[in-house]
């Protein structure tokens, strides 16, 4: 099969070369899949450069998220066993992970349906406690995090602030729902959303850049409001004032929804049937602004590492296109 493969950390564009290889053999409780659909994240990107938090064993196959083909034809959404990633042919994954693919969606939404709205549903809900009413204030808003978070802040009747990088990021947020949009290069984010809050601030900032956008976000925010950190898309770990947190009197919760998988998987299933239902009735819908074929992968990874992206871009196989 074919299978791209990093045998050196690097820039993915530099260090991913697809080659012939065998099909990955099934450990104890896994299962392989015949990959339709691979999703690129930004782990992705971190996987080829040996920053992730997951340092697979040299050479490795990235891919962390696919809509995939049992041997019984069932199609289903998975985390690929890694080093044997999803950027492949075929691939492996834990048979008791694997979620049945919603009927509302082909294979390249399903394959970007996972870790960026699971993340997006744990951080709004499970720990902002988001509710109807309230003001959803969503960094990177076009990105592929940020675009989750923006439609399920809408599916929850919140009124959602995007804040994006330039216009063309700026026309896809407010395709995407967004009541209010902001151009962080711009205009003055915290200004704007104290403007469009009345003073107020937001309620549930939801920030997978931290850097400068954290910084906003401490300044933006309400009273009593929730400040959910997901990730460092910028390269910058912020280091929060606490006594600040204090006289303003607002929470800072972090997410790393990986952590379900083992803590509480119950609710990884319990989030997938309510973005199951969601899906169903339109409410959500991944946006997939490019689709590529298994050729294609290593630019892709690039251009995501390089945020040159709106959205998502999967890598489709030839027979799923």
């Amino acid at each position: 099969m074919q299978a791209w493969q990093v045998h050196e950390n690097g820039e993915p564009g530099e260090v991913m070369r697809l080659q012939d290889v065998e099909p990955p053999t099934p450990g104890d409780g896994q299962v392989l899949l015949k990959v339709r659909a691979a999703n690129i994240n930004f782990p992705d990107a971190l996987l080829c450069r040996g920053q992730y938090q997951v340092r697979p064993p040299l050479p490795f196959t990235p891919g962390v998220e696919i809509c995939g083909e049992t041997e019984d034809g069932r199609r289903v959404i998975a985390n690929p066993a890694l080093p044997h990633g999803g950027f492949a042919q075929y691939a492996v994954a834990d048979a008791a992970a694997l979620l049945p693919a919603p009927d509302a969606l082909d294979d390249a939404e399903a394959a970007a349906l996972h870790i960026g709205y699971q993340t997006g549903w744990f951080g709004l809900h499970r720990r902002a406690g988001l509710e109807a009413g309230e003001t959803l204030l969503v960094h990177a808003a076009a990105g592929g995090v940020g675009s989750a978070a923006v439609q399920l802040g809408k599916a929850a009747g919140a009124t959602v602030i995007g804040v994006v990088g330039g216009s063309g990021k700026a026309a896809v947020a407010r395709e995407l729902g967004c009541d209010v949009v902001i151009d962080r290069r711009s205009e003055d984010v915290v200004a704007a959303v104290k403007e469009a809050t009345g003073g107020r601030g937001a309620d549930v900032i939801y920030d997978p850049v931290g850097g400068e956008a954290y910084t906003q976000s401490a300044k933006a925010v309400a009273f009593e409001g929730r400040i959910v950190v997901v990730g460092f898309a910028s390269g910058t770990i912020p280091s929060p004032g606490l006594n600040h947190a204090l006289v303003k009197n607002y929470s800072i919760l972090g997410l790393h929804w990986g952590l379900y998988n083992t803590k509480n998987p119950k609710l990884v299933q319990h989030c997938h049937e309510q973005l199951t239902e969601l899906a169903a009735r339109g409410a959500i819908k991944p946006l997939v602004s490019e689709r590529v074929p298994l050729g294609g992968a290593a630019a892709a990874v690039q251009k995501v590492a390089d945020g040159l992206t709106t959205g998502r871009i999967a890598v489709v196989m030839e027979e799923a296109a």
